[in-house]
């Protein structure tokens, strides 16, 4: 309401209002772990989900390099912004993270 009002505007400030599920199976909180780091391929390749014809060698180069991200964390287990033992322990080393990554983009092309 403040933003609102200071710029002589009205309505949502941002896109919809905030929703969340619980999440209640392991298979979903692995889906949420890949679709949150995955998240930085729209930066180069918008489309990359429906993109047949897509680098996933050169997406997932990208992703494993995007700074603003806690993928880097967990790979190098420096462990500075996030607190690992919250999170399961799906992943036993760095190739194992990178492994998931890999085959939702394996999934989606299919």
């Amino acid at each position: 309401m403040y933003f609102n009002k200071k710029y002589k505007r009205t309505g949502k400030l941002y896109e919809g209002v905030f929703k969340s599920t619980h999440v209640n199976k392991d298979a979903y909180l692995k889906y949420l772990y890949s679709y949150i780091h995955l998240n930085p391929a729209k930066i180069i390749d918008k489309n990359w989900k429906n993109n047949k014809n897509r680098d996933s060698d050169k997406l997932l180069k990208y992703i494993f390099e995007y700074p603003y991200s806690s993928l880097k964390e967990y790979l190098t287990k420096k462990f500075t912004i996030i607190e690992p033992s919250n999170f399961p322990t799906y992943f036993e080393n760095p190739n194992e993270h990178k492994r998931e990554l890999f085959e939702w983009l394996n999934f989606i092309e299919n």
